[in-house]
């Protein structure tokens, strides 16, 4: 049983660099069943955007999800989302959590961590041919929010996808 109060995000560091390649590679080959992502010829499927969330600290954020000293997945988010017309929105751009925690809450609780880290307007946009990605974030946003989230469909270049919106404010402490 995993206790969800030993999950953590932290801010990942140049020093991360290494650590959130390799997780990519394994968040692109679950998301190459949704996509048609092919992998390369040096056998990695890459992501070319990852220098930019530990050079640009002003719209790129990246975040690791620990379960006590256990590496559990992590987070990449931008400042701007191509879902909406607001700079300042903020955007999941990337989210992934290694498949021996999904289903156990480490993925909520790492989602809700990162929207009380970031207070602000969130945007999160899945693919609707991702369906386990709906069954994911729709609950999750749903309770985070206590419903006050608005969701459209926004065209993609190959799949249509479900937009949420809402707003996420740092949790006060109880008094």
């Amino acid at each position: 049983m995993i206790d969800l109060q030993e999950v953590t995000l932290h801010v990942a560091t140049a020093n991360s660099a290494p650590i959130l390649s390799s997780l990519l590679e394994l968040y692109m080959h679950d998301l190459s069943g949704v996509f048609e992502i092919e992998i390369g010829a040096d056998g990695r499927f890459g992501y070319d955007r990852l220098p930019l969330y530990l050079s640009e600290p002003n719209t790129h954020f990246a975040f690791l999800v620990r379960i006590g000293t256990r590496l559990g997945g992590f987070a990449l988010v931008t400042r701007g989302s191509p879902a909406t017309d607001d700079p300042e929105d903020l955007d999941v751009a990337e989210f992934f959590i290694l498949r021996l925690y999904r289903r156990s809450g480490i993925g909520r609780q790492a989602a809700f961590l990162l929207w009380n880290h970031l207070p602000g307007q969130w945007v999160v946009r899945v693919s609707e041919a991702h369906r386990a990605g709906l069954d994911f974030w729709e609950p999750t946003i749903r309770e985070y929010t206590g419903g006050a989230f608005a969701q459209k469909q926004h065209p993609g270049r190959r799949h249509d996808f479900r937009v949420f919106t809402f707003a996420a404010a740092r949790p006060t402490a109880a008094a």
